[in-house]
């Protein structure tokens, strides 16, 4: 699953996070463009690069899977190599993963219009917005899932508020947990805060596990160990 247990796409090391944005380079592509982060040895990714492939496995695993447990199909996905400890790639996976699960739970949709209007808008959401926006990509990607499910646009009335109501319960949720960022553990807080809310929106209802439990946390240095409510007992 991505690159050892640092941050940097390319070569493990952590992340240099600055307030303010600079012009940098991807190393991959060659792109400029204003950034906040780089790694200690000078290497930046750009969003395109960096969630290109997890965002193919993501839409691929929500596609084929015929599970209605959204919990089970992220993790199915975070197992892949293309899927970082943290990353945009993650913008996706939250609202996927919830599509999927909807749609295998016997929810109307068209999961393949679904899935493909999923993956145009939340490739909007760039990376780093929990900090630098004050907006975790999770509860935005849930917030369009939701939106897709019941058809909101700028112009409705109930669609739109309960897009609202959802991604708000969800930021609460996150924020009750704190920082420092994990995609992980922000992606497990939305779709477990957005499943019983869609069952009471629509009569859907989803599966969840009884627990659930994080097996990606040595791959992030910044866990919170204890203090998340996904960190297995069995590494106390």
């Amino acid at each position: 699953m991505g690159v050892g247990k640092g941050n940097c796409a390319i070569c493990g090391k952590p992340l240099m996070y600055y307030r303010d944005a600079r012009e940098m380079t991807c190393v991959t592509c060659g792109k400029r463009e204003l950034g906040h982060s780089i790694c200690e040895d000078g290497h930046y990714v750009c969003d395109s690069c960096h969630r290109a492939g997890g965002v193919s496995c993501i839409i691929d695993v929500c596609l084929h899977t015929t599970s209605a447990n959204p919990i089970e199909i992220a993790m199915q996905a975070m197992d892949d190599a293309r899927i970082y400890p943290n990353g945009p790639e993650h913008h996706t996976l939250a609202g996927a993963a919830l599509l999927a699960a909807y749609a295998n739970a016997g929810g109307e949709l068209d999961r393949e219009e679904a899935l493909a209007e999923l993956k145009t808008r939340s490739l909007d959401i760039p990376g780093g917005t929990c900090g630098f926006w004050g907006v975790c990509g999770a509860a935005t990607s849930s917030g369009q899932a939701m939106s897709i499910i019941v058809g909101a646009t700028p112009m409705s009335r109930e669609p739109w508020a309960l897009c609202q109501r959802l991604t708000s319960e969800i930021l609460a949720n996150l924020a009750e947990l704190g920082g420092p960022r994990c995609c992980k553990r922000t992606c497990f807080t939305a779709i477990t805060t957005a499943v019983p809310f869609i069952a009471e929106a629509t009569g859907v209802q989803m599966e969840l596990p009884d627990q659930v439990v994080c097996s990606y946390y040595s791959c992030n240095p910044q866990c919170l160990h204890k203090e998340c409510p996904y960190f297995p007992a069995s590494a106390l």
